[in-house]
């Protein structure tokens, strides 16, 4: 039975059929309260001005001068055939009550009664005629206001709704207008009291009769539908899921469906199925030769990342036989090849140059950039200059032959091994972390000039920081501050100086060697997006 029920519930046929039948019945829903309330409003409307013109004629039908003189006993002949009218039109009109009150107008909390006609019969109700002058309380304050504002003329007639009447009574209206005397003035009050049973037994023959039509319709309209979707829909589609599950299994190419819709979408699902079995059978016949292709692709990017790493200095110690200092690089790219770069240079006995930079892209074409970037700024720097000087010749040169329109941020610093004085440039790099022997690492931030081949001509400006011995600096590239971990949240230049002070006594070995293993630990399982390059110098 579950089975059945799993297998009807993933027939697409039933599934469309049941959305329609519950969007029907919501539609059907939606009329039916619709009408209701549009019905009754009106129905509403029509029995309350209905109720007001039997309340109207009736009070035309009293004396309004004679109110007092009836509560006296006076005019009986006029009272009395007043009386046998009033219960002529109670009885002719279908209504429970007609009476005729006269109230207190002090505070409107008592009422006595002039005339009181009653008919049971209209909605089974008990209630018992007064007699003439029958005195007690005010029903409630919504009458005692009703009361108040016909006889201070605030409005021609009131209305009030019972739907909690009392034992034995049923829901109705009462319906209150003045009974006016010959000079205009209010000198009483009719009441008619209509049963709303008529109201609730036409809201029901409505609702009823709607009902009723929107399940013929629902039946009418599910039962076309279902035929309609199982010769136009689903049958077709069952036809072509039929067929694409044959292809999964056996990769052949079968006989095509062709048309077997009408519809243009279901047609053209068709149609791609047929081209899908057709490109599959070539992509298949086609995969050896692709597969060998990327194997050969995989074998030039790797030999591609060998020639790159063979452009960059990566034996350590780089000078064994400089005790004055020591330095460390470490690159780890974000694809096979990688846009960042590092290198330094004795250019000559008493001046060290070191430079990190960055390119704006990744991949093979960044890797090529990097290269002929790294290659420009060794041959510059051997030729002597301070870091701006040679920052401004590399930008012109790679403005003038940068028709992928890359650019890079470089930073370039020179080192006076003798004095400690450190000459550099920066061309919108990070900014160099430098911790003074006894101290710890903080970042030391200058004014960044432009990145380079963004625009030819421009002046770059040196900065110096003296170093002394036992001194170190970080230079790295966005790759490290910019790690993310599976919370996109950044590694941080504040991590990154944490990590360095945490090791700020070790050598540059081991301060990048701690930095990559906490970036790594960060990091995590997440895939590493960009290259992180770093570069480390102790000056002893």
């Amino acid at each position: 039975m579950i089975d059945k029920i799993k297998k009807l519930r993933s027939n697409m046929a039933f599934n469309i059929t049941a959305v329609i039948m519950l969007l029907l019945i919501a539609f059907g829903t939606f009329v039916c309260v619709a009408g209701i309330w549009k019905f009754s409003s009106a129905f509403d409307d029509e029995y309350s001005n209905t109720t007001y013109h039997i309340a109207d004629t009736a009070a035309s039908l009293v004396n309004g001068d004679h109110i007092k003189d009836y509560l006296a006993g006076q005019q009986e002949e006029e009272y009395n055939r007043t009386k046998r009218i009033i219960n002529a039109y109670c009885t002719r009109m279908s209504v429970s009550l007609v009476y005729v009150i006269d109230v207190d107008r002090s505070d409107y909390g008592r009422v006595v009664s002039v005339f009181n006609a009653v008919d049971n019969s209209v909605d089974d109700s008990n209630y018992t005629e007064w007699e003439r002058g029958y005195e007690r309380e005010t029903t409630n304050d919504t009458y005692r206001s009703a009361y108040k504002d016909i006889y201070e003329e605030e409005t021609p007639y009131e209305i009030i709704y019972r739907f909690n009447p009392g034992p034995g009574l049923h829901q109705h209206i009462t319906m209150i207008v003045p009974v006016r005397n010959s000079e205009g003035k209010v000198a009483a009050l009719l009441c008619v009291q209509r049963p709303i049973s008529e109201l609730a037994s036409a809201i029901g023959s409505f609702v009823t009769y709607i009902v009723v039509a929107a399940l013929i319709l629902s039946v009418i309209v599910v039962q076309f539908v279902a035929r309609f979707l199982r010769k136009w829909v689903v049958g077709p589609i069952r036809k072509i899921s039929k067929e694409a599950t044959r292809f999964a299994k056996e990769n052949t190419k079968g006989e095509e469906l062709g048309d077997v819709s009408k519809y243009e979408e279901i047609y053209n699902l068709s149609r791609s199925i047929d081209k899908m079995e057709t490109d599959m059978v070539k992509y298949v016949d086609n995969l050896t030769l692709v597969t060998a292709e990327r194997e050969r692709i995989g074998t030039e990017l790797s030999f591609a990342k060998q020639i790159q790493y063979s452009s960059l200095p990566t034996k350590f110690p780089a000078f064994p036989d400089r005790g004055e200092f020591d330095v460390y690089a470490y690159m780890r790219p974000a694809k096979e090849v990688g846009g960042d770069f590092y290198n330094f240079i004795l250019v000559d006995n008493d001046h060290l140059a070191m430079w990190i930079g960055d390119v704006s892209d990744k991949g093979v074409p960044a890797a090529l950039f990097m290269m002929a970037i790294n290659i420009m700024i060794s041959l510059r720097t051997s030729m002597g200059g301070t870091p701006a000087q040679i920052m401004a010749y590399v930008n012109d040169r790679v403005c003038e032959h940068n028709g992928e329109n890359l650019f890079v941020t470089i930073w370039l610093g020179i080192l006076e091994l003798s004095t400690g004085k450190l000459t550099f440039v920066n061309a919108g790099h990070e900014d160099p972390a430098v911790c003074h022997k006894g101290g710890e690492f903080e970042l030391y931030k200058t004014r960044h000039n432009i990145a380079v081949g963004i625009q030819p001509g421009m002046v770059y400006k040196d900065f110096e920081l003296q170093l002394g011995k036992g001194d170190k600096i970080f230079i790295y590239t966005d790759g490290v501050p910019e790690a993310t971990d599976p919370y996109d949240k950044l590694f941080s230049t504040d991590r990154m100086t944490q990590a360095l002070n945490e090791c700020r006594d070790g050598s540059p070995q081991e301060l990048l060697e701690n930095i990559n293993k906490r970036v790594k630990e960060f990091v995590g399982d997440r895939t590493q997006f960009d290259d992180l390059t770093m570069l480390g110098l102790e000056l002893k």
